[in-house]
């Protein structure tokens, strides 16, 4: 395992002792009770790469206009504080489209980031995870739209995002590792007050699926993934700012 600025949780929930914060997750980062994952502060993010599955559990980061900028294109490559044989290689998406119609999704998007001197870090395949091309065109990349479009200056809001499994799900045709394709994904995008709207994403969603109607309340997210921070707070006014018009809480 590579030492360079890894940290390993074992823990399922936050408490005062496992609170962890970073510039990525200033309320406190995500924690997980998989003892061989390691957790990667890069400059633009924060992930935490589970070896089994060889895709992250969760990326946090911040999305501010300060990053945005013109974007700089694919240069796919393996994050450096990750061991080779904990993630998968350019090579593995090797005919994914054609036979599965998925595309190499961004978890933390480079277009939040094609303004930073790191962008780089946005195309590492850790960042990456097999995505059904209807959701990664569709839901997931207008929601992704909406949350820069809902950021102004000094006005940054934060996201956790990251996959859920399930059985079933067909194998990446030439992948030499075992993996695991994620089933959906989930995404949480709270302000520095702890407001929250929360957004889960079935694998197979069509791409006329509207985002808005993925939403779910902030205690079915925590059900479904228990080692996000139990302290955010379902916000109309935030969903309003996300282009979700809603006079009530989420049903």
């Amino acid at each position: 395992m590579k030492q360079a600025c890894m940290v390993l949780f074992i823990t399922l929930s936050f408490s005062a002792i496992s609170d962890i914060r970073s510039v990525h997750c200033p309320l406190g980062c995500p924690s997980l009770n998989i003892e061989n994952n390691d957790v990667v502060f890069n400059h633009t993010y924060a992930l935490s790469n589970n070896p089994t599955t060889k895709f992250a559990d969760w990326v946090a980061y911040e999305v501010n206009v300060l990053n945005f900028g013109d974007s700089p294109g694919r240069d796919w490559g393996n994050d450096p504080l990750i061991d080779d044989d904990e993630s998968l290689e350019e090579p593995d998406y090797k005919g994914a489209f054609k036979e599965l119609k998925t595309d190499r999704g961004h978890q933390a998007p480079l277009a939040s980031f094609a303004g930073h001197r790191n962008w780089r870090e946005l195309n590492y395949l850790s960042n990456i995870t097999p995505q059904k091309s209807a959701l990664n065109q569709g839901a997931w990349v207008e929601l992704e739209s909406a949350i820069r479009s809902a950021v102004s200056y000094r006005q940054s809001l934060f996201v956790i995002t990251g996959t859920l499994y399930a059985e079933g799900q067909a194998k990446l045709p030439s992948a030499d590792e075992t993996h695991m394709v994620p089933a959906s994904f989930f995404k949480v995008i709270y302000d520095l007050k702890g407001n929250s709207a929360s957004f889960l994403f079935d694998q197979d969603l069509q791409k006329s699926a509207a985002y808005c109607d993925q939403q779910v309340t902030n205690a079915i997210m925590n059900l479904k993934i228990p080692y996000l921070m139990p302290i955010f707070n379902d916000s109309v006014a935030l969903m309003t700012r996300l282009g979700c018009e809603t006079t009530t809480p989420l049903p």
